[in-house]
């Protein structure tokens, strides 16, 4: 998420300073600090087994911009699908093993082990396996962005050293029942990519063939093992 007067006599002073005190006290009694935020965040994902959302994708690399959308789903045992629908129609899906990406236009579909992948959008399969930030990620802030829904927080995570070449920061941003309405990547090439989500679906039905793909056949397999 690779995720702020001067006083004409002393009186005046010690009054505004009590009064700062005491409503940075209130704040953080009212809100939590960002260790039992992200707890909470983890937590509300325990009994969700399935989520269905829009999404739309900007990709920021080399002064070039790319924007895409469509319809992604995700389910327990590291099951996702992505149906990219504009400005063109292709295909991300994981089944938990294997990774497929198929363009239709170019008649060809790339396959590689999820151990192996280095896709950013890999690490989302573990939303409703375990999710777990401190695995990647050693120290998380607040975020402070004008424009915000009242209810929505935005955190910043840092990865641990080790991930340190996957991802330079990680901005989440989370609405009042925890779901993800944006998701900012930065990567350490300087590039961005950024996801928002919205018609967020908990645990809608969904079918198992979802997470099954059967190319065309004369669709090119390039398989990446």
């Amino acid at each position: 998420m690779r995720r702020a007067g001067c006083f004409l006599i002393l009186f005046l002073t010690c009054v505004g300073v009590a009064r700062r005190t005491a409503a940075a006290q209130n704040a953080a009694a009212a809100q939590p600090d960002v260790e039992a935020y992200v707890r909470q965040f983890e937590a509300s994902y325990h009994d969700v087994r399935s989520l269905r959302a829009n999404f739309t994708q900007t990709l920021v690399q080399g002064g070039r911009t790319r924007i895409e959308s469509g319809v992604v789903v995700f389910a327990r045992g590291g099951l996702m699908r992505w149906d990219y629908q504009r400005p063109s129609p292709k295909l991300f899906l994981s089944d938990g093993k294997l990774v497929w990406l198929y363009i239709p236009e170019e008649k060809q579909l790339t396959r590689s082990r999820v151990k192996s992948s280095e896709d950013i959008r890999v690490p989302f399969r573990l939303l409703l396996t375990r999710l777990d930030l401190r695995r990647v990620f050693a120290r998380f802030e607040f975020v402070n962005e004008p424009g915000h829904d009242a209810a929505s927080r935005a955190i910043r995570a840092f990865p641990k050293k080790e991930y340190t070449e996957d991802y330079q920061d990680v901005v989440m941003e989370l609405d009042g029942r925890f779901d993800m309405r944006r998701l900012v990547v930065d990567l350490p090439d300087h590039s961005r990519m950024e996801f928002h989500f919205d018609h967020i679906d908990r645990n809608p039905p969904l079918s198992n063939s979802l997470f099954h793909f059967t190319p065309p056949p004369d669709t090119e397999i390039i398989d990446q093992h």
